[in-house]
């Protein structure tokens, strides 16, 4: 009888943990990135990379932080404008709303990369780690575009 409840048990938590790692993929495959770019600023030791999210699921994904090799930090800013002055500030995170899209762009949202490890070239690619609130994470490559961002 006990040999038969601890198969029982072992059963159901194998299930659950199959369950719960389903639901961590489809929640990471929910979130597509588009248009992931990177300004290149001659001489700068720091470039603003930008991207559009969109989460094609039925739950809202939460983008906690941003990692890189091509940069000590990376951060998530937003560029807000006060008493007519442009100011950048950390934000914690990104909620991207269920079927919804937001975009990372020049004069809002953005990933600030600082202390670059080297000096960014246009058309190269640089990877980005998109951290999920989940624990999931999303790999991402940013083309180096040049100051103009065409």
């Amino acid at each position: 009888m006990a040999a038969a409840w601890t198969r029982t048990v072992t059963a159901v938590l194998l299930w659950g943990a199959v369950l719960l790692s389903d639901i961590a993929i489809a929640h990471t495959a929910t979130l597509a990135v588009q248009d992931a770019w990177i300004r290149a600023v001659p001489g700068a030791n720091v470039a603003a990379a930008y991207l559009t999210l969109r989460n094609t699921g039925a739950q809202p994904v939460t983008v906690t932080g941003v990692r890189t090799s091509a940069a000590a930090q990376a951060m998530i800013h937003e560029t807000v404008v006060e008493n007519g002055l442009a100011r950048m500030r950390p934000h914690e995170h990104v909620i991207v709303p269920a079927g919804s899209t937001v975009k990372l762009q020049p004069g809002g949202l953005h990933v600030m990369l600082q202390g670059l490890a080297r000096p960014l070239v246009v058309g190269q690619t640089v990877p980005l780690e998109l951290l999920l609130s989940n624990g999931d994470s999303l790999q991402v490559t940013a083309t180096v575009r040049p100051l103009n961002g065409a």
